[in-house]
């Protein structure tokens, strides 16, 4: 009986996917390698970017024995790895601006607050303040002066104080309480309408 089976006919090689890819590749820069080189490792510290071209075998005992921290000292380690926590962007000290860090009135500056602190509200005085600066008056414009005045309130009322007298005022010249009044139904819309500029200003 023969050994040949026509079975084995039918038995296909599957291609290697990688073929045309090695065919094109570099040599495996390993000494005596002639593989191709399909695959990068870095050269090294200040050289990024620049690699060397490996087979898979070597490429992974290269990897094995790198190191980027080769030949510098543990304090230069310990710099690396602290400037890495800022993306090795320049950093200062809060409150000191990067264009005056530098001039002789820095190391009274690195004590001071943010500018920013002088232009936040803090009512809870959670950063030392003294309190929260009070908001610089807004002026009110002609309509808005004119609501204001139909309150009856200066141009300087918050709106704590804006609120407060309009509830008043509607409570006073409401339809239900002001007996069938015209005149002090003429002034509860009045009143209303004043608030609703008042409100869409942005007063209170």
């Amino acid at each position: 009986m023969s050994a040949y089976s026509k079975h084995f006919e039918r038995i296909r090689v599957r291609p290697d996917p990688d073929a045309e890819l090695k065919a094109h590749a570099p040599r495996c820069q390993w000494d005596g390698c002639a593989e191709a080189g399909m695959f990068k490792a870095p050269v090294g510290r200040m050289k990024e970017g620049e690699y060397f071209r490996f087979c898979i075998d070597h490429v992974r005992e290269y990897n094995k024995g790198y190191n980027y921290f080769s030949g510098l000292r543990d304090t230069d380690i310990a710099r690396f790895q602290k400037e890495a926590l800022t993306g090795h962007r320049p950093t200062w000290a809060m409150g000191v601006n990067a264009s005056t860090r530098s001039t002789p009135e820095f190391a009274t500056k690195r004590s001071g607050r943010a500018g920013y602190y002088n232009r936040m509200r803090d009512p809870f005085n959670l950063f030392g303040t003294g309190g929260a600066k009070p908001a610089p008056q807004r002026k009110p414009k002609a309509l808005e002066a004119k609501a204001l005045e139909t309150l009856g309130l200066a141009a300087g009322a918050t709106g704590e104080e804006i609120k407060s007298r309009y509830k008043q005022l509607v409570k006073q010249h409401h339809p239900d309480a002001n007996g069938g009044n015209r005149e002090s139904e003429d002034r509860f819309r009045d009143v209303i309408q004043a608030y609703r500029q008042l409100k869409q200003a942005g007063f209170c």
